[in-house]
């Protein structure tokens, strides 16, 4: 039996809770990711995603029900714990890139390092330019983000996700803000990192092409899931850049 990255069990979520305003937004989430699946998210505006991913990334906590990642139990964790969790297990990649713009491809991707401090500083850029030539920019390790397209960008974003080598990537309309070709790019090397590396992906996304050629798509509306699909095998296509 596969080892589940991240479980969720009876999650809910309410906004101003004990108020006359208090609005509950997920209602019972029950969901498990196997260790290497690569799934898509998808569902109307409004209908919870955003709230799932922030739930499921640490970067907020459930009003009720139990959140597993890679095993432990999130709902015994101080903020403390919550914090150190995130930054080893958790890698984000978002629609807008997040980069400093000033530092160099090579600088964005060692930040999630150095504010860890696992690793002397020449393992640090090693790991790093490992990473940008695995999305094949490592040419421009040197350029400011400022000065890059927007698809080199999101390259070097998915590069830093990836550089404390979580176990899960969570990814939120990662491909929102490019151009097609660029956007097939971004997508194909993610999924070929899911494949190399057995990592798991949570995407959500609006482009149901992408959505389509992902192992399983979860469908969210209303605050519950609705549906819950695995997809016919896609083969990890080659080739195409930005």
């Amino acid at each position: 039996m596969a080892e589940d990255s991240l479980r969720l069990d009876g999650v809910r979520k309410s906004y101003n809770v004990g108020t006359p305003t208090e609005t509950e937004v997920l209602h019972g989430i029950d969901l498990t990711l196997a260790r290497g699946e690569f799934a898509a998210v998808i569902g109307p505006s409004g209908s919870g995603k955003s709230t799932l991913l922030n739930i499921i990334g640490l970067l907020d906590r459930p009003t009720a029900g139990k959140l597993f990642i890679a095993g432990a139990d999130t709902s015994v964790l101080d903020d403390r714990g919550l914090t150190r969790l995130r930054g080893r297990s958790i890698g984000f990649v978002f629609q807008y890139h997040y980069l400093i713009s000033a530092f160099t491809a090579l600088e964005n991707v060692m930040m999630p390092m150095l504010v860890e401090h696992t690793f002397p500083s020449d393992a640090i850029r090693r790991r790093a330019i490992e990473l940008l030539e695995r999305m094949e920019i490592a040419q421009w390790k040197d350029n400011p983000a400022a000065n890059m397209s927007g698809g080199q960008q999101q390259r070097v974003a998915v590069a830093r996700a990836l550089a404390m080598n979580p176990g899960v990537v969570l990814a939120d309309e990662p491909t929102g803000n490019l151009d097609t070709r660029s956007a097939d790019g971004v997508f194909r090397l993610m999924r070929e990192i899911n494949v190399e590396r057995n990592t798991t992906f949570l995407l959500v996304t609006h482009n149901m092409d992408l959505a389509r050629r992902c192992d399983r798509i979860i469908e969210v509306i209303d605050g519950r899931i609705t549906s819950d699909e695995m997809q016919a095998p896609h083969p990890v296509r080659q080739g195409g850049d930005d």
